[in-house]
């Protein structure tokens, strides 16, 4: 990189007559060439992501239905290198639809990372603490639309989108993946609470290398991935179980298990249908099927998936919730574009409604 000074003659500094003399006798200007440092920013990546759906539900309380089109999640992505082991993420969502008439912009992911090698690694800031799968892929990364309305997955307390304020510390050792660390208890900034949070995992086939998870990997890895995780803080607990199986069957497509137990002691929970219930546990599993053909420019998936919770409120105030979800999916490039042709039917214990949704929901990413 240079940087042109320009001179008028007869103006230039003493030292500089000599050079003036050689110019040209009609010459007015000259040009004087110094070279100057080139300056080297930090690499930066943008990126962003958005997630809509038209959907129809059928409610059973007086027979109530709907239609809507909803705008349900806009993602901004910023990550930056200042050195090669430090690192910073900043992602925001605009939550235009969940909940209904939010229309927020809230910070999702602030977080300055150390990264040393693969077993040594430092995050802090606000990001998904240690906790199950499901939370550590979030809804861009998971295998089916309707993902954390189960009553099962999402429990864990939260600040926005399942992150917390804190810091902890991660690492891959061969197939074992450990992650630990304490964490702002939501709502309680300025006292003594805190969540401790931790996180084991084995991955007996292929490695996850990294932090935060996928629900699928569409074919590209052979997963057999066995996990635990659990939060406290005083006399409050939650504790779960997941397991992801993914097989490449070579020419005859992709198959996909997944499955997670949940128990949420006074801790986060789910909340059961109005929120008071602050004991829960159940489970959920889930089935997809890719098929290998492309049919124009994706390739068609079919998904079930069945969840079963129970909600507690510390008496004989309880009730189930079972769901059932079946998704045909059109995967364009993986998570960066699909299409999603959803059903969901939720079905409440007591006396409380039960719901029937279908509908059809477009994610794009880059």
């Amino acid at each position: 990189m240079t940087t042109k000074i320009r001179t008028q003659k007869g103006r230039a500094p003493l030292l500089g007559l000599a050079a003036l003399a050689l110019l040209p006798a009609g010459g007015a200007m000259a040009d004087i060439t110094i070279p100057t440092p080139a300056v080297t920013l930090p690499p930066i990546s943008i990126g962003a992501g958005m997630r809509s759906s038209f959907t129809h539900t059928d409610a059973t309380v007086d027979s109530n239905s709907s239609n809507d089109f909803a705008l349900d999640s806009v993602r901004l992505y910023v990550n930056g290198s200042i050195l090669p082991q430090i690192k910073f993420t900043f992602d925001t969502e605009y939550t235009g639809s969940a909940p209904a008439g939010s229309n927020t912009v809230e910070v999702l992911d602030a977080i300055a990372r150390f990264e040393f090698s693969d077993k040594l690694n430092f995050w802090g800031g606000r990001f998904l603490p240690p906790s199950d799968r499901s939370n550590l892929y979030g809804p861009y990364y998971a295998n089916n639309w309707k993902v954390y309305e189960d009553g099962v997955q999402d429990g864990y307390p939260m600040e926005a989108s399942g992150r917390d304020n804190g810091a902890a510390y991660w690492g891959q050792f061969g197939i074992l993946k450990v992650s630990a660390g304490v964490f702002d208890t939501p709502g309680t900034t300025g006292k003594s609470e805190v969540i401790s949070a931790a996180r084991l995992q084995l991955d007996f086939w292929d490695p996850e290398p990294g932090y935060y998870l996928n629900g699928t990997y569409y074919g590209e890895k052979d997963i057999l991935a066995v996990g635990v995780a659990g939060q406290t803080e005083a006399d409050k607990h939650a504790f779960t179980a997941d397991l992801l199986m993914e097989k490449k069957l070579g020419n005859a497509g992709v198959v996909s298990f997944e499955s997670e137990y949940a128990r949420y002691d006074k801790l986060g929970g789910y909340g059961g249908f109005d929120g008071s219930y602050t004991d829960s546990n159940g489970y959920y599993a889930l089935l997809a099927y890719l098929f290998p053909q492309q049919v124009g420019i994706g390739k068609f998936q079919l998904l079930g998936k069945y969840g079963t919770a129970k909600f507690d409120a510390g008496d004989a105030d309880e009730y189930r919730q079972r769901t059932a979800e079946f998704d045909l999916n059109y995967v364009i490039k993986t998570f960066n574009a699909r299409l999603s042709l959803f059903y969901k039917g939720a079905y409440l214990e007591g006396g409380l409604p039960d719901s029937r949704q279908v509908g059809l929901g477009v994610q794009l990413q880059m």
